[in-house]
């Protein structure tokens, strides 16, 4: 830059006059005013960026509202108190344990292709290539993928479980993944700095299909199975009990708010939206951050639309529950490839994922397995559908324009790509189901074997909010107040019993 204003300011005094004394001066002037403008469009366009980072990590905080709303609820009365403490649990040990270890294992570069070994404690923050606002926003991130786990071992897990898993998912097992797909140094980066790609695509999983959902998915997978069913979801016959949750409106008002939390997380995901037009013919950043939340919106609003229609024909009932899990699921498969594809690509993408989730539904009541909030079939399932979506669907000119500097880069299958990516993609599944189950499945039988994983069979019977916090989260009258005497005298005087409360 330096140099190229002197060989300006030598020209210009060409220019200027036979006077060499003058000419010289005025055309110091003239560059170091062109200077001082370029650093204010330097500083503009820092502050722009951080602005918008900073904007979408607040949006995506705002999905542990829509979580802990969700769950709410989904479980029933009796419990609400305890899965809202969670999601509050999810946050803060979660913000403690990638802020020391987390943020470096994901991020700490340079380092190899496995895991990052700087910024531990955020040290050396900030760098050249790292400020304080990607830590806000990959923190957010983070405690997405401890929240999902949450809904899926709901009603049934001791306190500490949550602690101790929350923790350790947010320290270690999340960054780790993140660390191989979006980190510079990642084995299977689609943004890897040396070049050398997987099979010359890398992964394309621009906002976590896989990376998020398939792995706070496989978590509660494994913590459900490991914990088994709620008492009375599953009859001795083998007849099936719907356990509803207490509250649809507190479920609609999660679902809203994970929605308008998903526009941080998707388009956000570019980290930067003042970005020149490239010279590709295309309409560079500002339009792909604007393509991504339109994919996004009709992926949710599609699989919204379809889980309404098969669950109708399935049941015979117009239930919002459903609904608001297909537009979910929805979301979920297209956060992978949302950058990447068309608009009519998302409403398949949207349409296949509610077909996926109300399978993955039908498959889990059939084995006997029991999910509260559908968490391990709607982020597990639909999030591998979403990365092998991107793998078919992503077309050659947006892969080109979020992911440049390598020209002939492999991609969609359906879109004549080849099956290069699709390849990489069906890795990706196989590596992060292997991996949290490596990591999550022994840590969960370990707190099962340890008897801290759940509660006793009359804890569960009686509500977590009751025999874990002391009191339930509403009270409807006078006969709450009694049952809550009438448990604490039991536990002191286990024989005792009192007159029954008019």
């Amino acid at each position: 830059m330096a140099a190229a204003l002197d060989c300006s300011a030598a020209q210009l005094a060409q220019l200027l006059g036979p006077n060499t004394t003058d000419a010289s001066a005025a055309a110091a002037l003239i560059c170091g005013q062109f200077s001082a403008v370029s650093s204010k469009f330097s500083d503009a366009t820092f502050a722009i960026d951080t602005t918008y980072l900073l904007f979408s990590a607040y949006l995506v905080f705002s999905m542990q509202l829509g979580f802990a709303m969700l769950c709410a609820g989904s479980v029933r009365a009796k419990n609400t108190m305890n899965i809202m403490l969670t999601n509050v649990l999810d946050a803060a040990a979660g913000g403690l344990f990638y802020y020391l270890f987390g943020f470096a294992f994901a991020f700490g570069s340079p380092s190899n292709g496995f895991i990052g070994r700087h910024f531990f404690g955020l040290d050396d923050i900030p760098s050249k290539d790292f400020d304080y606002s990607l830590f806000l926003y990959q923190w957010a991130f983070a405690i997405a993928a401890a929240g999902i786990t949450s809904g899926s071992i709901a009603e049934r897990t001791q306190f500490v479980a949550y602690l101790i898993y929350s923790s350790f998912l947010t320290g270690f097992v999340y960054p780790v993944v993140s660390h191989w797909f979006w980190s510079v140094d990642g084995w299977a980066a689609a943004a890897k700095s040396d070049g050398n790609l997987l099979f010359g695509s890398g992964v394309i999983d621009f906002a976590g299909s896989g990376v998020v959902h398939m792995v706070g998915g496989v978590a509660g997978l494994w913590g459900a199975l490991i914990e088994g069913p709620r008492i009375g979801r599953f009859g001795s016959s083998g007849r099936t009990v719907a356990l509803r949750g207490h509250s649809a409106s507190l479920v609609v008002l999660g679902t809203f708010m994970l929605w308008f939390g998903w526009y941080g997380f998707n388009p956000g995901s570019f980290t930067k939206i003042l970005s020149a037009y490239n010279s590709g013919g295309y309409y560079g950043q500002w339009s792909a951050v604007g393509r991504t939340a339109v994919t996004t919106t009709l992926a949710g609003c599609t699989a919204a639309l379809t889980t309404l229609f098969g669950k109708r024909i399935l049941s015979g009932h117009w239930n919002v529950t459903d609904v608001c899990n297909g537009l979910l699921g929805g979301f979920a498969a297209i956060t992978s490839g949302c950058s990447v594809v068309e608009p009519w690509a998302a409403i398949v993408c949207g349409f296949v994922a509610a077909v996926v989730l109300i399978s993955c539904n039908a498959l889990a009541e059939r084995a006997r397995f029991d999910d509260p909030l559908e968490a391990a079939q709607l982020h597990g399932g639909c999030g591998a559908w979403g990365i092998i979506f991107t793998a078919l669907f992503a077309t050659e000119k947006y892969v080109n324009e979020v992911y440049p500097n390598k020209p002939g880069r492999p991609y969609g299958l359906f879109m004549g790509g080849g099956g290069k990516l699709l390849a990489a993609h069906l890795i990706q599944i196989l590596v992060i189901f292997g991996w949290v189950s490596a990591t999550m499945g022994p840590l969960f039988f370990v707190l099962h074997k340890l008897k801290l994983l759940r509660i006793s069979p009359e804890d569960e019977m009686a509500g977590m909010d009751l025999t874990r916090h002391g009191g339930f989260a509403y009270v409807y009258d006078d006969e709450d107040e009694s049952q809550k005497r009438n448990f604490q005298l039991r536990k002191i005087e286990p024989n005792a019993t009192t007159p029954p409360t008019n």
